[in-house]
């Protein structure tokens, strides 16, 4: 077991990537907590999933855009488990539309959730981490932050933030044997993607050297991989799981 031990934080954890990540964490033998806003029953059910395998979990609601919501989370956490090892600032939403049709709203709501919900969890375990001298924290972005997506200026620029996040606070903390790491996925068979009009799926797949969406269990083992000790020397990288889309 790679994470045997280790006590993590996924934020958006309910459904999509956070909940593969969730799942995968457990099966490698972390204990695992992780918040969701909207989807109550599909958090009770990962919940008792992961409960049933025999792993131990914790589901808040809590929104990210909460700094002080977030950080009750953190030290109920730090609390019931003992430590905290690993986060994930995986939650993250989408609000598509034209730059000339978009509202200050859309702009508003994706940068808030995407780039603020990233640094509030952050912020809140920090210190934690340095104190101990160790921490892992691993952040969600997307090929929208490397490439650029078009009518998707608030989202692009929300992971692109996230890119930049990444960077300066593996330089800031380094010296702490806090590790910051972030992966860029393409286009992943989650509920976002299915939402796509199938014309357009099909347009997509010629523009990904291998032909297929990617899943979120082949994300979710690459967290694994940057949360656990054989990653101990990677820090201040930006790894892409996206089929060659973005090369």
């Amino acid at each position: 077991m790679l994470l045997k031990n280790k006590v993590a934080i996924v934020t958006g954890g309910s459904r999509g990537i956070g909940k593969a990540i969730v799942e995968e964490f457990a099966r490698q033998g972390a204990k695992v907590a992780f918040n969701y806003v909207k989807s109550e029953e599909s958090a009770l059910e990962l919940k008792k999933k992961v409960e049933t395998e025999g792993g131990e979990i914790l589901a808040y609601k809590q929104d990210v855009k909460d700094y002080d919501a977030i950080k009750v989370m953190v030290e109920g956490v730090k609390s019931h488990f003992g430590r905290l090892d690993i986060i994930v600032n995986n939650a993250g939403i989408l609000r598509d539309k034209a730059l000339m049709l978009m509202e200050e709203q859309d702009w508003e709501e994706v940068i808030t959730t995407n780039l603020s919900g990233a640094f509030n969890l952050v912020r809140a375990a920090i210190v934690t981490f340095m104190k101990q001298k160790s921490g892992n924290i691993i952040n969600i972005t997307s090929v929208a932050g490397i490439k650029g997506m078009p009518r998707q200026v608030n989202y692009s620029a929300s992971k692109a933030g996230i890119i930049g996040l990444t960077k300066a606070l593996a330089r800031e903390v380094g010296p702490y044997n806090v590790r910051v790491n972030a992966i860029a996925p393409g286009y992943i068979d989650t509920d976002m993607v299915k939402d796509i009009k199938e014309d357009y799926k099909t347009e997509l797949l010629k523009r990904i050297p291998l032909n297929r969406f990617g899943r979120s269990d082949e994300v979710a083992k690459v967290a694994t991989f940057l949360a656990s000790d054989e990653a101990k020397y990677i820090t201040g990288q930006v790894l892409t799981i996206d089929g060659g889309l973005a090369m």
